[in-house]
């Protein structure tokens, strides 16, 4: 299914008043400015919003994926978004809480934005009076010279007003302390939505609730250089019921992009979800309607053991990221891996992809599964793995190794082989000459 397809069959909530009462209950406003201005406006005629993304990495991610789909529903609503990929705050990068970012090359920067213009329009149409336009804030910000951005922009911000900005200020409170070049950032982007609305007549900003700071400085800015409100959408920073930050597992973010994390991967994340997250999950990244997510819930709370709404969640939002093929790919490499599918039906491209997820290991032919089970932690001894061979619970390729001096070789692994032993724990073998 092409990228149009999936994007065709895409609707918001008829049950719903206005997009407004929609995104309050998919739980996807955390903070905003005048709420009853709001939904007076995105209740009322077309209006032009923007969301920026910076290239501080060579794809999306997860938290980046809300926005892009906040931006579909209000589209969805007839209102004409603005992709803004960061040229020139990319350069900088919003201040992180905890210490300096590490700046990146201009090239880098530059080839990141391709690569996240590519993204953004992916999850947009680019079709009708609402179609998608993208800019970059290089653009606007290249040509001007310092004394001008000092005197046309810096002159409407106030030291004592940035300095309460949530990360400036708990940087300031920290050892590292905080660059003028950071400090800066939240300049830049007030005048990014200045520049979209005196250009576009853009009225009004989607962002995390993390970046309020930065939202509002563009919207104090347009009030003091515009004499007129501009309105700002803050969602939630998404959080797993233990409060551990989503998406992030030992500090490795779930990217959007297939090359730096795999359709397995990605599925096998949502698969994954927590009973008590997954109701949460769908409301925010999926176009399923209320009535259907209820249905969903209710088996969560009668039927927890089947998992469906795990598995919804995960179809869904997979072939939204990655395409049906790929989504139909990532299921039939789950059952087989299980032993409840035909390995053989699997590309080595994707059975490799799914290895990778798992503990692994390079081995030789003439290597023994006993081995290759203390190998790659599935066994604590050579002991231990033939009393579990002997046992009937060990597998190579869903085939059950019944010899304790089995090899790779005997046991025709071919190139890829994977390793199981019971039902669940699993590990990869990557097979050498």
């Amino acid at each position: 299914m092409s990228d149009s397809a999936v994007l065709a069959l895409q609707h918001n909530d008829s049950s719903f008043d206005d997009v407004w009462d929609e995104l309050l209950w998919r739980g996807l406003v955390h903070v905003s400015t005048d709420a009853a201005e709001l939904k007076s406006l995105l209740s009322g005629p077309p209006i032009t919003f923007y969301c920026g993304f910076d290239p501080t990495a060579a794809s999306l991610h997860l938290g980046n994926l809300v926005q892009l789909l906040t931006m579909r529903r209000l589209q969805l609503a007839g209102h004409k978004p603005l992709g803004l990929v960061g040229g020139s705050t990319g350069l900088i990068g919003d201040p992180r809480p905890t210490a300096e970012r590490v700046l990146n090359t201009r090239d880098t920067v530059a080839e990141w934005v391709g690569y996240l213009h590519s993204q953004v329009t992916r999850f947009l149409s680019a079709e009708g009076e609402s179609a998608v336009r993208m800019v970059n804030n290089l653009d606007w910000t290249q040509p001007l010279s310092a004394v001008d951005f000092l005197r046309d922009i810096g002159k409407y911000f106030r030291i004592g007003t940035m300095l309460k900005k949530d990360a400036v200020s708990a940087r300031l409170n920290s050892a590292e302390g905080i660059s003028f070049t950071e400090f800066s950032y939240q300049v830049l982007q007030g005048m990014d939505f200045l520049h979209l609305f005196r250009n576009y007549d853009c009225v009004l900003q989607t962002g995390g609730s993390d970046q309020w700071g930065n939202l509002t400085s563009g919207t104090d800015l347009i009030h003091k250089a515009e004499g007129v409100s501009a309105h700002a959408i803050g969602t939630p920073l998404i959080t797993n019921s233990d409060g551990t930050k989503f998406g992030k597992s030992e500090g490795n973010a779930v990217w959007l992009d297939s090359a730096m994390t795999s359709p397995y991967a990605f599925y096998q994340f949502w698969l994954n979800s927590d009973d008590s997250d997954v109701i949460a999950r769908l409301k925010v990244f999926t176009f399923l309607d209320r009535e259907q997510i209820a249905a969903l819930g209710e088996h969560v709370a009668t039927e927890p053991f089947k998992r469906e709404a795990q598995r919804a969640l995960a179809t869904d939002v997979t072939t939204l990221v990655h395409g049906e093929a790929a989504t139909i790919a990532a299921i039939s490499a789950a059952s087989a891996l299980f032993g409840q599918g035909d390995l053989s039906v699997l590309t080595p491209e994707v059975l490799a992809s799914a290895l990778r997820e798992l503990p692994h290991t390079t081995a030789e032919r003439s290597a023994l599964v006993s081995q290759l089970l203390v190998d790659t932690k599935l066994t604590t001894s050579l002991g231990e793995s033939r009393r579990a061979i002997a046992q009937g619970g060990v597998y190579v390729n869903n085939v059950s190794v019944t010899d304790a001096e089995a090899t790779l070789e005997s046991l025709d692994a071919g190139d890829l082989a994977v390793l199981r032993r019971g039902k669940k724990t699993l590990a990869g073998i990557f097979i050498g000459q």
